[in-house]
């Protein structure tokens, strides 16, 4: 779609939600974001690209309801209204300036608030983690890396452990500073599955820092620490984070370089249960 295209999109949903631009538009690879004022209150308005996986997000958020997450003040089928998180801090900083334990502490807790179970029922859209690991086993015959990757991912969703929806991209960018509000996660891919699955994700970031990331010993740390906090196995949590290392670079084959996924999964084999 075009950019005009766009800009009615935006402008039909600033009518029908009263809402007063604040900022420029941004594109990502999923969606298109337009800072706006809502009740003369902060707010992001987010149009979801057709090839986006965040179809379900809305769902979702509602689920949370703010616990953990951003609101989500409105929604439409092309088009979501969310709080801005406005505060400075960030956990990619935190993390890259030697206070990485901190940081991964904090994600610990955000995790442990969008796990907690709710009242309400499960959304009925959400992306099972089966269908979320097809890149993985795509690519399984690539090297025996990718094989020893794919036979650890159907090992661990042929026998699933405290399944629940997950936010499916929790990483260091991915949960903001939402001041008094504490910290918010944003963009969930909405998928249903073992817990472990978020917590893998995080053990691989923050991405492209290879200096902090590719390193055996923070992997076991972080496991014990996300373990410790969730009541979880750590050995489930390394192996979760092998299988999604394979998946990560299993993406990063089809979009780029696959390296810094690759380099995680080798690290990780020696620390696995296999």
């Amino acid at each position: 779609m075009g950019t005009t295209g766009i800009d009615e999109q935006i402008q039909r949903a600033m009518t029908q939600w009263s809402l007063e631009p604040d900022g420029s538009l941004i594109e990502t690879p999923s969606s298109w974001i337009k800072p706006v004022r809502h009740d003369n209150q902060p707010a992001m308005l987010k149009l979801i690209k057709e090839t986006s996986d965040e179809e379900y997000a809305a769902a979702l958020l509602a689920y949370y309801n703010g616990d953990g997450a951003v609101r989500l003040l409105a929604s439409a089928e092309d088009a979501v209204l969310l709080e801005r998180a406005m505060g400075k801090r960030s956990l990619v900083t935190m993390a890259t300036s030697g206070r990485d334990n901190e940081a991964a502490a904090i994600l610990a807790e955000t995790t442990a608030r969008l796990h907690a179970p709710r009242a309400q029922p499960v959304p009925a859209t959400l992306w099972p983690l089966e269908e979320w690991f097809s890149s993985l086993f795509e690519h399984e015959h690539e090297s025996a890396l990718f094989g020893r990757c794919a036979a650890m991912a159907r090992r661990l969703l042929a026998a699933p452990s405290d399944t629940t929806p997950l936010h499916g991209d929790l990483h260091h960018g991915n949960v903001l500073d939402g001041g008094e509000r504490g910290w918010l996660a944003i963009d969930p891919k909405a998928l249903l599955g073992e817990r472990t699955y978020d917590i893998a994700n995080q053990l691989c970031n923050p991405y492209t820092h290879s200096d902090i990331v590719h390193d055996a010993d923070r992997f076991q740390r972080l496991a014990t620490l996300f373990g410790e906090r969730l009541a979880i196995d750590p050995q489930r949590i390394l192996d979760m984070t092998f299988a999604y290392a394979g998946l990560s670079a299993s993406w990063d084959m089809e979009d780029g370089d696959p390296g810094f996924a690759l380099t995680c999964a080798k690290i990780l084999a020696p620390l696995t249960s296999s």
